[in-house]
Order: C-alpha cells, then structure tokens, then sequence
C-alpha cells in the first residue's frame, strides 16, 4: 500500500466518502476545466451555471475552485480555500500574463478564458489538444475492497509532473446573503474540497491504494484525480486526468 502524503501548498484537511462495491472512473478525455470563482462576484453565476451544464459531458473533468479574494465586498465565500487562490496565481506565473480574475476557467493547465463563454471554452480546448503532452495518460481510479486505486501508466519520453487526488462535492447551493449577489441561491458544481499530493510523475507506472476508512468527511461524493506536468507552484499541462463518483 502507497500511503497518502498531504501537500502543503493548498489548504487540507481530513477526507471521507463511501462509494459502491465495484466503479472505475472514465479515462482519457478531452479537457479538464478548472473555474475559479466567488460567491461575492456578480459575473459568476452564469459561469458557475455553465459549468454544471458542461459537467454532463463525459468527455470533461470539470472542478470548481472558489477563491476568497473578493470576500472584502461584503461576503466571506463559503467554499473557499485559500490555496484555489495561490493555484491561480501559479497559472498566471506560469504563462506569464499575469492574469488572476473571476470568473476564469483554465483549460487543461494552458489557457484560460472567461468561465462564462462557452464558444472560447470549446476553441480553448480545441488549441490546447494541439500539445503533444496533453492528457496522454490514460489515468483510472476505481473503488473496491474497502478501497480506492488509481492507476497512472508508464510513459517514454514523459514530462515530470505531480500526481493529486482531489476530493469534490458533486452539487452545492448556496443562499448568498451579502454582498453583490445578495439574495441569490447559487448551485455550485463538483467543488474542490481537499487537496491530496500523491507522488511524483516519473514516467513509470504507479499505483496508489487509499483506504476509504482512512477519508472521513460526508460531503465528498466524488474524486479528480490530475497527473499534471510541472509542480505546484509552476504548474503546466494536465498529463491525464480521471473523475469518479464515489457514492
């Protein structure tokens, strides 16, 4: 058994979920997409809708990242964890454009567009399978015995990266009380929780065995798993990637 590390770099803390006997997550899609978001952001809401219509895609793995830096409006967001902020911030140092807003949606670790324009999402996706490197991997998570396995192959000539597993909520309403979508009840899709390091992206086949008694929180009710190219705190494309539900 591969025991679990947790990372520093995002905020962490103690995970559960309880799923079925036997599930394998779909492997090989097209795109992850990462919405970074705020309950106290005006432009938001269509975005966060959106996303829950582009979660319905199997061939997306689609996460929600809200961020706390527009809580000095008047609403402290509910969701928030402060490392979904300095992730952004890494995207931005990465490309070199400096550019950190809401509602922004990264496209499998490369670009980022408006998370509200779905035709810029569908050319964003489109531009970033063009790099070779992108979601080669085919990833599997899977749960059973009592456990969840994720599965990473081998791969020559690979790009070093890191391995996380990310656990989510599926759907989350919020009733906003202040602040500029005050009075708005805003539904929230596969929302990061938790961030899990796992290990590093050599190139050689890893399997990573969690026990499910060992992740004890309820409100998890699915996984993301990324292999993505870089580390943290430079983060690049998404390698490969596996979404599953866990209950």
């Amino acid at each position: 058994m591969i025991s679990v590390r947790i990372a520093s770099t995002l905020a962490l803390g103690c995970l559960a979920f309880a799923g079925p006997a036997q599930d394998q997550a779909q492997a090989e899609p097209r795109a992850v997409l990462e919405l970074f978001t705020s309950q106290g952001c005006s432009s938001c809401p269509a975005a966060d809708k959106l996303l829950g219509e582009l979660s319905k895609d199997p061939s997306l793995v689609t996460i929600t990242l809200p961020v706390d830096y527009w809580d000095y409006l008047g609403w402290k967001d509910t969701l928030a964890l402060k490392g979904h902020a300095t992730r952004q911030r890494a995207y931005a140092g990465t490309r070199g454009d400096r550019e950190v807003y809401t509602p922004q949606l990264v496209v499998n670790g490369v670009a980022h567009v408006n998370g509200g324009d779905k035709p810029a999402i569908e050319r964003a996706i489109v531009q970033s399978q063009k790099q070779p490197a992108t979601l080669g991997l085919a990833v599997t998570a899977s749960i059973a015995d009592d456990k969840l396995t994720i599965s990473v192959p081998s791969k020559d000539n690979h790009t070093p990266g890191e391995i996380w597993l990310c656990p989510v909520t599926k759907t989350v309403p919020v009733k906003i009380g202040r602040g500029e979508n005050r009075g708005h009840t805003v539904t929230y899709t596969n929302v990061a929780r938790r961030w899990v390091k796992l290990g590093e992206w050599t190139g050689k086949a890893q399997t990573f065995n969690v026990p499910l008694g060992e992740l004890q929180t309820g409100e998890i009710d699915s996984v993301t798993v990324l292999v993505q190219g870089g580390v943290a705190g430079a983060p690049k494309v998404m390698l490969g990637a596996a979404q599953l539900a866990v209950r």
